[in-house]
């Protein structure tokens, strides 16, 4: 997050400041680099604080092979959230389903499936043709469903992304970043709990037909409950894992590995080292007033300002209790005001080392004031 060309303004942050006597002092662990990571680009980061624990080439473009289903099913769990598909509703099989290449569920095309039976096919079996029924189920088309998941990509920030068909199979204009595709999973955890089960399946059996799960991991961590395996010739092995010990949630982007084996190790070495060498503390509850900063022209003198969510910071282990903060607002801040509104940004670092800079939000409206508060407040900024 770049800084705001903002003016400092020396705010009481004493709430904060309590926080943080009250953490528990732990000899800092040293905090060595990362471990070799023998794949073309890839990336760890905590879910709840959003940072990054290890990256390489975590911007650079690549093909995201079966990965792309993250997306696909992304869709399709909107559209049932939203009521505009059913899992009990049935889908008939097209014949491009049905012959579709790479990766299938076997669908049968005299016999419609289940949205939930595909929906299980695209997670566990990581099958083509259940990529395309749900598409065509969903929006008519895979070209249809395609411009939907384009729209998805940039609402979820994912700015480097650019899809081409539902499946994943190669195409040069089929492309995205290790980033991006950390950002779509994180998504689909943080919006779609209920279904996210679906990823932690060891097998699926359809048609008479049972599949493993191609994520490893499932069978060698228990603390791994997902998301999706990818490979293509030219994409190489690829790999989201996602693991949760004590609360806290990892994810490991790995992207062009050389094996199978390898992509499920490299992901396993990556979540080891953010687990063993990193923790994350919540510093704010959503809604809780960081500092009150003081507005002009509006009714009343102060607006409250924080976060909307839960606000998370992870840090080497053992250095909670060294984070430090510096507020920085824009000044002079005038009404009206609207919730969610940016008013400054919360710059923490730890012993002099910058963490982040955080968008500091407006937690209530402030409308304008009447004529003579107005007033009175432009006498002050005259002499401010």
């Amino acid at each position: 997050m770049k800084p705001l060309s903002f003016a400092l303004s020396f705010v009481s942050l004493l709430p904060f400041l309590c926080l943080l006597l009250v953490l528990p002092a732990r000899a800092a662990l040293p905090v060595p680099p990362p471990p070799r990571i023998e794949a073309r680009a890839w990336l760890l980061i905590d879910a709840a604080s959003g940072l990054p624990l290890a990256e390489r080439n975590p911007d650079a473009k690549v093909e995201p092979a079966s990965l792309t289903k993250l997306m696909t099913a992304y869709i399709a769990f909107s559209a049932i959230q939203e009521g505009r598909l059913a899992l009990n509703q049935e889908l008939s099989v097209s014949e491009k389903a049905w012959k579709a290449e790479g990766s299938r569920m076997f669908l049968d095309p005299k016999r419609p499936a289940t949205v939930e039976d595909l929906l299980k096919g695209v997670i566990v079996q990581s099958g083509n043709d259940a990529c395309i029924a749900l598409a065509e189920g969903i929006a008519g088309s895979e070209e249809s469903f395609v411009a939907v998941m384009n729209q998805m990509a940039k609402k979820l920030g994912m700015t480097h992304t650019h899809f081409m068909n539902v499946t994943g199979l190669p195409h040069p204009q089929h492309t995205t970043t290790a980033r991006d595709l950390s950002r779509l999973a994180g998504a689909l955890i943080r919006d779609f709990p209920d279904f996210y089960k679906y990823y932690a399946m060891k097998s699926f059996a359809y048609n008479g037909i049972s599949q493993p799960n191609r994520n490893r991991l499932l069978f060698m961590d228990p603390s791994v409950d997902g998301v999706k395996t990818g490979h293509t010739e030219s994409a190489g092995y690829c790999l989201i894992a996602s693991a949760k010990r004590e609360q806290r949630r990892l994810l490991s982007v790995v992207l062009g590995a050389g094996s199978d084996g390898a992509r499920a190790m490299e992901s396993q070495k990556l979540l080891n080292y953010g687990f063993q060498f990193f923790e994350t503390v919540k510093l704010y509850p959503a809604n809780q007033a960081v500092s009150s900063l003081r507005i002009y022209k509006g009714k009343g003198g102060e607006v409250k300002a924080g976060f909307l969510s839960d606000f998370h910071v992870t840090v080497p282990r053992g250095m909670s209790k060294n984070i430090q903060a510096q507020l920085v607002t824009q000044q002079p801040l005038l009404a009206p005001v609207r919730r969610g509104q940016q008013l400054g940004t919360l710059r923490l670092s730890v012993d002099g080392q910058p963490v982040g800079d955080y968008p500091l939000l407006a937690l209530e409206n402030v409308p304008v004031a009447g004529i003579l508060g107005r007033g009175w407040d432009n006498i002050l900024l005259m002499f401010k």
